[in-house]
């Protein structure tokens, strides 16, 4: 489903990526150690270093997912922006000043640091890597659905597009660079989705008493759905809906739905809608606004609790486990400042996720259709034309254009460059050029695997990324920040054990298995949401391998531990070298 382009929308996106240019091209002027470009020099003060880290945290899944999985499941779908912002309360506990204290440039330098060991510091950078690519292929993507919806080009050019700035500032001037252009950014995609929303509280505050009612959507004027990939739909009322192409197996032509109940839509169909229609819903999802508003009924198929609790888990300790996230503390100039801006990052998230949400909520009234084929994600993009009418409507549909090629950018960035730093200086040499080639090569390969790779809700797609997160690099760090018992061994015992078993599940759930038609039962929510179970295991494996190596125990774990926790005014603390300058 695709809307008209128009003026103010291409000229809204080409602002936006000539800013992010322009803004770049600023910070790459300061560029000119290793330094610089893996870690801005550690100059970075707090309400800045904040900024550019909710730049680059409020990704496609924040701007364009989060809406679209409220107006699609209701009040569950609030565990998202709730566990994406409280990631942050356990990393600014647990991770933030005693990894910056580290001295350390990148999270395998960490693990090098902690454990005196090239095995596991090797282990630690193609975790990054890994994590850090399949960051990116959702973020390629989401650039790609909102050019094809916004001008109807084809999704390649979004990809492509977002892809060629990101590696054009990235190689330009790596975290300095980027610095400016996300502190930018995140003041950027704030302004543009708080307008639209606040616009249509305003507007249209009189109809919430619809929200909770117990009948389903309804399209207000007469509509045409096409549906691009087999879905399965429950129909609440048939009563002016009719189908042309693939119903049930069979080929219809203008077809009423006989029954209430589920009903399978082939690829390539036709849906028309009369006015006043209630309008099909994604099978497994709330098909009365009674049942979207409430809770407990989970995020589509069975077993909601377990759904709920793993999503917790994974975006809650999956936030400490981010590349792009923690290489962001490296910049701090001491432990202090990384805690401060940790904090300050909690408050810029809590603003900024009201008014998703708010969009979610008014997408589910306004542009319902969107739940007949799942593809909540255009919620955002087609809810202001849809619910304001002429140019007001294109103007805040512009803004909104505007902020998601922000939140492209912006995560992009962060992304390349933790892994143009990991490659750089884990393969590498760790030079300044070396830096540059990586950003390229890191930057082609997943623009190429988004054009390849199944398409899920750009929230679900990041949520299964944050469960390998929480699955790899977050008990790394826990433990190594925490347990002086933890070994070489053990840490790339658990690296193996949870990417293995997370990166499974996350293959298994882009390849469909987790949706209606694929396992279905308990195999496919847990393929869908693994964390639950691939976290515990993750800690069991690196905490056993460790006590079954315990006499590897690295000797000066006192003065590794001191260094970490001690205050850096007592003068114990020594900043590591990047790899080129030792």
């Amino acid at each position: 489903m695709t809307g008209q382009p128009d003026a103010l929308t291409a000229i809204a996106l080409i602002v936006a990526a000539v800013a992010t240019i322009a803004v770049g091209a600023y910070g790459g002027r300061f560029s000119r150690t290793t330094s610089d470009f893996l870690v801005a020099s550690r100059s970075v003060g707090p309400r800045w270093n904040a900024a550019a880290i909710s730049g680059e945290y409020l990704s496609a899944a924040s701007f364009l997912g989060v809406a679209g999985l409220v107006a699609k499941y209701g009040a569950d779908a609030l565990w998202y922006p709730v566990g994406f912002t409280a990631g942050y309360l356990g990393l600014l506990l647990f991770v933030a000043a005693p990894l910056r204290r580290s001295g350390a440039y990148t999270v395998p330098d960490f693990a090098e640091f902690r454990l005196t060991s090239p095995a596991a510091r090797k282990t630690a950078m193609v975790v990054v890597v890994v994590v850090c690519v399949l960051y990116l292929i959702p973020q390629f993507q989401g650039a790609g659905l909102t050019l094809n919806i916004l001008l109807g080009a084809p999704v390649w050019v979004g990809a492509i597009g977002v892809g060629a700035i990101v590696i054009v500032n990235v190689v330009g001037g790596g975290m300095r660079s980027i610095t400016f252009v996300q502190a930018f950014q995140y003041w950027l995609k704030l302004t543009v989705i708080a307008i639209p929303a606040l616009a249509l509280i305003a507007v249209f505050a009189t109809d919430r008493e619809h929200l909770g009612d117990p009948a389903p959507p309804r399209v207000s004027t007469a509509t045409t759905v096409d549906v691009t990939t087999d879905v399965i739909v429950t129909v609440t009322e048939p009563h002016g809906v009719r189908v042309t192409g693939h119903l049930d197996g069979r080929h219809v032509d203008d077809a009423t739905i006989g029954h209430p109940g589920r009903h399978r839509i082939g690829a390539g169909s036709t849906i028309e809608l009369d006015a006043d229609a209630a309008t099909p819903v994604i099978a497994g999802t709330p098909s009365t606004g009674s049942s979207w508003i409430s809770s407990g009924g989970g995020l589509g198929g069975g077993h909601p609790l377990y759904q709920v609790i793993s999503l917790i888990i994974a975006t809650f300790l999956g936030t400490m486990g981010l590349p792009h996230v923690l290489v962001r503390f490296y910049t701090n100039p001491d432990g202090r400042t990384a805690r401060r801006t940790a904090l300050t990052v909690i408050v810029l998230l809590s603003l900024f996720y009201l008014f998703p949400l708010v969009l979610g909520i008014f997408a589910r009234l306004y542009v319902p259709e969107l739940l007949i084929t799942g593809t909540s994600d255009a919620a955002v993009l087609l809810l202001p034309s849809a619910a304001i009418a002429g140019i007001p409507g294109q103007i805040l549909g512009a803004l909104v254009a505007a902020g998601a090629i922000a939140a492209f950018l912006a995560a992009s960035s962060g992304l390349l460059v933790s892994v143009a730093g990991a490659l750089a200086t884990d393969v590498l040499r760790g030079r300044v050029r070396d830096f540059r080639v990586a950003a390229l090569i890191g930057g082609v390969i997943p623009v190429v695997l988004s054009l390849a790779a199944t398409s899920l809700e750009l929230s679900r797609t990041v949520g299964l990324v944050f469960a390998v997160a929480a699955s790899t690099l977050c008990p790394l760090l826990v433990l190594g920040i925490w347990w002086r018992g933890l070994t070489a061994a053990g840490a790339i015992t658990g690296l193996v054990v949870g990417g293995v078993t997370s990166g499974v599940a996350t293959s298994l759930a882009i390849a469909g298995l987790a949706d209606e038609d694929g396992l279905g039962g308990w195999p496919a929510v847990v393929i869908g949401y693994p964390a639950a179970l691939t976290v515990p295991l993750a800690f069991g494996a690196m905490i056993g391998a460790s006590l079954a190596t315990r006499r590897r125990i690295p000797a000066d774990v006192s003065r590794i531990f001191a260094r970490m926790h001690v205050p850096e005014r007592l003068g114990m603390g020594v900043e590591r070298l990047p790899q080129a300058d030792r």
